[in-house]
């Protein structure tokens, strides 16, 4: 969309009746923004709402309240990520180049314009259970995906092969993080390639045979 399309502050202008899929993506797409930028307490339905050229009956139409517009934000963010590591274990056959590309899966993420991963790494709102347990669903469905393919390449008991992969999808996150406040200075895929070769160089000592 060209900047044309925007007031003042990224805000749209009022338009037309709008189809209610299309209406809501547009809604999430200006709550993200305004929730990026001001965290969710200081965020307002005021602002949502001004940025996507509504007005508040229209806001409310779609989410009830503040915390259903954040809550349906998470599910967004939260299923590209465990979308996105799926594909990337999917992808090969190879587990170095697995490893590879699921630490790519976050880089990706945090590197976004839209800076959505601060919804889900850097909440201002993980006290409330429903935020923690989206935020969770992260680490632990990437975390079981990951753990079939330890599991089936090692051997290792479920339980094994599951501590190993939330202790990956940690190094990931974390690692990503990281690298985009205090480690700017080298390359995202520079940056993610020095991770995946420490968690391979980790994760490969597990083999059930000389192979991998």
């Amino acid at each position: 969309m060209s900047a044309g399309q925007y007031d003042v502050e990224g805000a749209r202008p009022r338009g037309g009746r709008m189809p209610r899929r299309e209406r809501r993506a547009q809604l999430l797409e200006s709550a993200l923004g305004v929730f990026v930028a001001q965290g969710y307490h200081a965020a307002a339905m005021d602002d949502i709402a001004e940025r996507a050229g509504v007005s508040k009956p229209v806001l409310y139409q779609h989410f009830p309240g503040k915390l259903d517009l954040y809550l349906a934000l998470l599910d967004v963010s939260c299923d590209a990520i465990i979308d996105n590591c799926r594909r990337a274990l999917e992808s090969t056959q190879d587990n170095k180049q697995r490893v590879a590309a699921t630490i790519d899966v976050f880089y990706e993420y945090v590197a976004q314009d839209t800076g959505a991963f601060r919804l889900v790494f850097e909440s201002d709102l993980t006290n409330e259970p429903a935020v923690r347990s989206h935020v969770d669903r992260v680490t632990a469905e990437c975390a079981t995906l990951i753990a079939e393919v330890i599991h089936d390449d090692t051997g290792l008991p479920d339980e094994a092969s599951r501590l190993l992969a939330v202790s990956l999808v940690g190094m990931a996150q974390v690692s990503a993080r990281f690298w985009l406040t205090e480690a700017g200075g080298i390359a995202q895929n520079d940056a993610a390639a020095l991770v995946a070769g420490l968690a391979w160089r980790g994760i490969r000592g597990y083999p059930k045979t000389d192979e991998h």
